[in-house]
């Protein structure tokens, strides 16, 4: 018979209340949060005028604030850079790692070891340390000033940054998946990568969708890459855009716009957790079936 889960356990005050300090730590952290949250909501629907006067929501609700940010501030043209940047390097980090995640765990060659090592050493290095170096060879490359080749410039960056991370997060899904199923595809005359592709890559789907989140997040977030290697404004992301629109802002004195232009940056991310967060937490607990 099997061990009854904790979700099973009957209720423990005293095993309950040695994790009191962390229900504690956890709720005051969600309340800051929802608080913090909450008043730049409020704050973007208000006018600069009852921010400032710290009554937000005083003057009515300002639905024009969005409208104005979305069209007047550039936010438009940051928000589908980055939708693009993120949306292009996360398909391309999929074709590049999972294949690449599947070889080094099911194949024995010579390499395979070092291989794996050179990616979890390169996960260790600070991106500040390889900047410079990249900056002088694509400027020598005189391809920053073109505005395709300036977006192809930074794809390749994003992706070429998060293979480390995505080959090795992938390459423990795929171990932990059974061998019966490519044996079984042997069998009846599948060859490996076609059977990696018809098999275990929809096998491996909570963890390619957790990896895929994660690394959308990190591409949409990211700064420091794009601040260095964005030539224009027309192609710079979210990060760099909204921090030069809010420099902007607050000499203009439209904290409204401003407010209204964060919440519309961060929304896309949101909205992934909210819908995919069940996805993200069996991509993380689970890998498959064990062999």
């Amino acid at each position: 018979m099997a061990k009854k889960g904790r979700f099973m356990e009957p209720f423990n005050w005293k095993r309950e209340l040695r994790l009191f300090p962390g229900y504690l730590l956890l709720s005051v952290w969600i309340l800051f949060t929802i608080v913090l949250l909450g008043w730049v909501v409020a704050a973007s629907f208000s006018t600069t005028k009852a921010i400032f006067s710290g009554h937000v929501l005083s003057q009515g609700i300002h639905f024009e604030n969005y409208a104005k940010a979305w069209t007047n501030s550039n936010v438009s043209s940051i928000f589908f850079n980055s939708l693009m940047y993120s949306v292009v390097s996360c398909t391309l980090l999929i074709l590049i790692c999972a294949p690449a995640a599947y070889v080094l765990s099911r194949f024995r060659f010579a390499g395979n070891k070092m291989i794996q090592t050179s990616l979890v050493s390169a996960m260790g290095v600070p991106v500040v340390m390889i900047v410079l170096p990249l900056f002088s060879l694509i400027a020598g490359m005189n391809v920053l000033n073109n505005y395709i080749a300036n977006k192809a410039v930074l794809i390749f960056l994003y992706v070429g940054i998060n293979v480390p991370y995505t080959t090795i997060f992938l390459l423990t899904f795929f171990a932990n998946i059974s061998k019966a199923y490519e044996e079984a595809a042997a069998i009846d005359g599948c060859p490996p990568m076609r059977a990696f592709w018809l098999i275990m890559f929809p096998m491996a789907q909570s963890g390619i969708i957790t990896v895929t989140i994660f690394n959308f997040i990190n591409i949409w977030n990211e700064y420091f890459i794009s601040l260095i290697f964005a030539n224009s404004d027309r192609v710079r992301p979210v990060a760099v855009g909204l921090y030069s629109m809010i420099n902007s802002m607050k000499y203009t004195g439209d904290w409204s716009g401003m407010f209204a232009s964060v919440i519309i940056v961060f929304l896309p991310t949101f909205i992934l957790y909210i819908f995919l967060s069940e996805k993200i937490i069996a991509g993380i607990t689970g890998g498959g079936v064990k062999g």
